[in-house]
């Protein structure tokens, strides 16, 4: 039987995901807690005859490379019900409930377990995917960093042009040879379709509902909430914006209209590229937020950035960006019955 198991983890202590030798890998680290609590012990193949041992081996969706995170990344294992059962012990739960509970345990905390369920028939975790989703965080201008984001947050000095890094990103889109901005892959290909890449400024927002005892005295007496008017505004006068971005707000980080403190999110002021394509080549994601910081910082033009594009040449100057500021944000599948066909697909080498 296939089982999908959603998790994300924090890639700061990880030589990335694939499984190396001496190292310390998210695979390796899953496979592990799962051969224990499986109760498999070495590896697999016994000598002289014995009954040969359960493979542990996870097929991901995406390989992420050393110290890139994830918030939703997706794997697959195939395992024999009898092997499943033996997670179960006292519990009362189904085996995939029990593997779900004991495998949230045992992992080390800086890796999540989201879900572990029975895989429906035709999914890979790899090749059945339909999109996967990545954003890099960046703090510019020489910002106060706030110390929470050190571990997925890259800090610069310069401040940057989003409109022309806007320009140079709309290159991307559509099937493009990405070898300008990828790793080399002999045998494959750095052909890739893009659907969405966009560079935005989080705007400075507070968190909603977070007051004082005083303050929640003054609102009970009449008084408005602090940094709020009724009509959706701040004290005043400044329009308050969503998490969309539908307005903005000059309330200063930490304080708000009337002086009083406002707790701000955590990612206030963040530059931040989001990229969506059906897979992506190694390296690339990293090496297109290089290629557009650069020109965000004016030491190269959009017109150099389509010609990286145009002529997939590859060199110094589009090398990836530091590692923390990525994270796979969700990989996306189609329906049950699609799965399958995409998977088939998917395997056939792409050609412009």
């Amino acid at each position: 039987m296939r089982l999908r198991i959603d998790l994300g983890y924090d890639g700061t202590g990880f030589y990335g995901w694939a499984r190396q030798p001496q190292l310390r890998t998210v695979q390796g680290e899953v496979e592990s807690a799962l051969r224990k609590i499986l109760h498999l012990t070495g590896e697999p193949g016994r000598q002289d005859g014995e009954p040969r041992e359960q493979e542990i081996r996870l097929t991901v969706a995406g390989r992420t490379d050393t110290g890139v995170h994830a918030l939703h990344q997706v794997c697959h294992i195939d395992i024999e019900p009898e092997i499943l059962e033996r997670c179960v012990g006292h519990m009362q739960a189904s085996p995939t409930e029990a593997l779900y509970r004991r495998l949230r345990r045992v992992v080390p905390d800086d890796i999540a377990i989201h879900a572990v369920s029975v895989a429906p028939e035709g999914f890979d975790a790899r090749f059945s995917a339909l999109e996967r989703t990545y954003v890099y965080r960046v703090s510019d201008a020489g910002q106060p960093v706030d110390p929470r984001t050190r571990g997925f947050v890259v800090a610069i000095d310069d401040p940057l042009d989003i409109e022309a890094m806007n320009e140079a990103a709309a290159h991307t889109i559509g099937l493009h040879d990405f070898g300008s901005f990828a790793t080399p892959n002999p045998g494959g290909t750095t052909i890739r379709n893009v659907k969405l890449a966009r560079w935005t400024r989080v705007p400075t927002l507070p968190l909603t509902g977070v007051e004082t005892e005083q303050q929640a005295g003054e609102t009970q007496a009449g008084e408005t909430p602090v940094g709020k008017t009724q009509a959706g505004k701040t004290q005043s006068g400044e329009t308050m914006t969503d998490s969309m971005g539908e307005g903005t707000s000059e309330i200063a980080d930490g304080a708000s209209a009337s002086g009083r403190y406002v707790t701000s999110h955590v990612e206030s002021g963040l530059v931040c590229f989001t990229i969506v394509a059906d897979a992506f080549a190694r390296n690339m994601v990293r090496s297109l937020v290089n290629g557009c910081l650069q020109v965000g910082r004016g030491r190269k033009t959009v017109e150099w950035f389509a010609g990286k594009i145009a002529e997939p040449v590859r060199e110094g100057s589009t090398g990836p960006a530091a590692a923390k500021g990525l994270t796979l944000e969700h990989v996306q599948y189609p329906a049950d019955d699609q799965l399958a066909e995409r998977a088939q697909a998917i395997r056939a080498k792409r050609t412009l």
